[in-house]
């Protein structure tokens, strides 16, 4: 009788943990409902209708949205102005990714020697990135300015005129303008974001590397640059996708121009969809947008596994 009793309340014990386990385990579905709504809401849901509306041939205002198959996907790939975008996308992709990680990785090694005012410099190189893009544009605009900017003006008056540029309106140097305005602004999120990274790395290793005679460069490239692997992939990826992702610097700047040199998948996209009313092509345009930065993170993860 005992043993049947005692079966039974360990029957009774385990069923009220298994209901336990499940309430918790809904619970916690239950605290992700919010997100998931919201994330199906106003992502998912805006990524499938953009999927729908590049078959079609939807004006972007009307209800009308006739199916049209690959049409807006064979003109697309038909443009050479698509694939000029492309290219200025990943010139600028490239460009800006290495430059900020760069100078943000050395500026961050400097600071960390705790040199006198470096808490001033640090809020200093960060201030762009608590700037509006509209401020930072108003900024350069006047900045590079042919006429009048102060850049020209420098290079005159320490006889370096012969440098000086139409920044903004020359096809030639357009593109790498607006370069050196995004560096300018995000070079200080790199710079943040690896300062953290040292912070973790035990100064015990550092110690080491000094009892071995070790000089600056040396640690540098053999201490530092591999212990923010983890970082830089971070930096990397958020990089990539905040590059295909660009729009307000270039068209508060030169909205693409001159001619094409400085258009971008999103200005593209724009000015099909906003100005020229094609709906359907403009959403082909966001769904290869997607594609794009989808397969070039994943390229950028499998490469920094293999790293490690």
């Amino acid at each position: 009788m005992k043993d049947t009793r005692m079966i039974s309340l360990n029957e009774v014990r385990e069923g009220k943990k298994h209901k336990q386990s499940r309430f918790k385990h809904l619970q916690s579905y239950a605290y992700l409902a919010p997100i998931l709504v919201v994330s199906g809401v106003f992502i998912y849901y805006c990524i499938g209708f953009t999927a729908y509306a590049s078959f079609t041939d939807w004006d972007g205002i009307s209800e009308v949205m006739n199916f049209v198959g690959l049409k807006n996907y064979i003109e697309l790939f038909k443009s050479p102005r698509f694939w000029l975008s492309i290219k200025n996308n990943l010139i600028f992709m490239v460009a800006t990714v290495v430059i900020q990680a760069a100078l943000g990785m050395i500026i961050a090694v400097i600071l960390k020697e705790k040199l006198r005012g470096s808490n001033g410099f640090k809020a200093l190189f960060f201030l762009p990135i608590s700037m509006a893009p509209v401020i930072i544009a108003a900024i350069f605009r006047i900045i590079l300015d042919p006429n009048v900017g102060s850049l020209n003006q420098g290079l005159n008056k320490i006889g370096l005129g012969f440098l000086a540029q139409t920044w903004l309106g020359d096809p030639k140097w357009a593109l790498i303008s607006i370069i050196a305005v995004n560096i300018f602004q995000w070079m200080g999120f790199s710079m943040i974001t690896y300062y953290a990274g040292l912070m973790s790395i035990p100064d015990e290793v550092y110690e080491a590397a000094d009892m071995d005679g070790a000089s600056f460069w040396q640690k540098f490239f053999r201490v530092t640059v591999p212990m923010l692997k983890g970082t830089t992939t971070v930096l990397f990826v958020l990089g990539i996708v905040g590059s295909l992702k660009t729009f307000d610097i270039v068209m508060l700047l030169t909205r693409g121009g001159p001619g094409y040199s400085t258009e971008f998948l999103n200005t593209y996209l724009y000015k099909t969809g906003i100005e020229q009313f094609n709906g359907g092509l403009s959403a082909a345009i966001g769904v290869m947008v997607l594609v794009i930065a989808f397969v070039l993170s994943i390229i950028q993860l499998k490469v920094s596994k293999k790293d490690y």
